[in-house]
């Protein structure tokens, strides 16, 4: 691998276009079913090799990070938002220590979605959504989402099937309306295979350190493996948009999935094509200014 694979060209690399989820049903579960959740596409061949080209982007993705904080400065709405969603064990937690971990923590704005609190019960279902979107400048993440309206309550039938389909375009609608005022949404979708999924919660039961991370539910929900997958399906075809697309990330190798996010992530920020904003004083006069008050 070149040295500068992950880094300053964006054209030797475009991990979008190998992970993004097309909006055709059928071409989608084609694809989905293509892209073994143990594979690679387009990157390391090792966890050595994805630390490193991880640390070869890290700087650029920093240094992005700082132009769209100081955008806000210069009364700029630019902004992302990054959704996280997959199978419990997917690594929405890892991606987070590891991936988002990287960028300076006073610009992001990370919030975890739980199920619903009574009072929240009480509004549409994307008001505690609205509530905790990032601000200008900064990074926003979701662990778990708005997506959890047509996930868990489909597979569950906690819904009827005339407010799931209403739910579809509430999302696009809502999605639409952030990128017109200044967001770009990023949406992973982190694929666990099944078998895995089986290995980590093994893992968290033989540690009695990752006891706490365990939830006997988490076993419960294995029995709806399959409805889980369809509904996945259907939100990441009903909700793949020109301005707000789905990526199906490899989750079974945690450094692929770590690196591979970041890589997508790298890829919308460059995207964005943020530049410093104009200096509004002249820099010589105020430099001058300094000089004189310490004489």
């Amino acid at each position: 691998m070149g040295k500068d694979k992950d880094k300053a060209a964006p054209t030797e690399l475009d991990l979008r276009s190998l992970l993004v989820v097309p909006t055709d049903p059928a071409e989608a579960r084609e694809k989905l079913a293509d892209i073994d959740p143990r594979s690679t596409p387009g990157g390391p061949e090792n966890k050595e090799e994805a630390v490193a080209r991880t640390d070869r982007y890290a700087t650029e993705l920093q240094e992005l990070q700082v132009r769209l904080r100081a955008n806000a400065e210069n009364s700029r709405h630019r902004r992302i938002l990054l959704v996280l969603q997959g199978m419990d064990t997917a690594g929405k937690g890892g991606v987070i220590k590891k991936t988002i971990g990287l960028l300076d923590p006073s610009a992001l704005a990370l919030h975890s979605f739980k199920a619903p609190t009574a009072e929240e019960r009480k509004h549409h279902f994307l008001w505690r959504v609205r509530n905790n979107l990032p601000y200008p400048g900064q990074i926003g993440i979701f662990d778990r989402s708005h997506y959890e309206d047509v996930l868990i309550q489909k597979v569950h039938a906690m819904a009827d099937t005339e407010t799931i389909e209403s739910r579809y375009d509430d999302i696009n609608a809502f999605e639409q309306d952030l990128v017109g005022d200044g967001y770009t949404i990023l949406k992973c979708f982190l694929n666990v295979s099944k078998d895995q999924q089986k290995e980590r919660l093994l893992e968290r039961l033989d540690n009695p350190d990752k006891h706490w991370k365990f939830n006997p539910a988490d076993i419960d929900e294995r029995q709806h493996w399959d409805d889980y997958q369809d509904a996945y399906l259907a939100a990441l075809t009903r909700c793949s948009t020109s301005n707000a697309r789905w990526y199906a990330v490899p989750a079974d190798r945690k450094w692929y999935r770590n690196w591979a996010v970041g890589r997508l992530l790298l890829e919308s920020l460059r995207d964005m094509d943020l530049e410093y904003p104009p200096t509004t004083f002249d820099v010589a006069e105020q430099r001058q200014r300094l000089l004189d008050e310490s004489a």
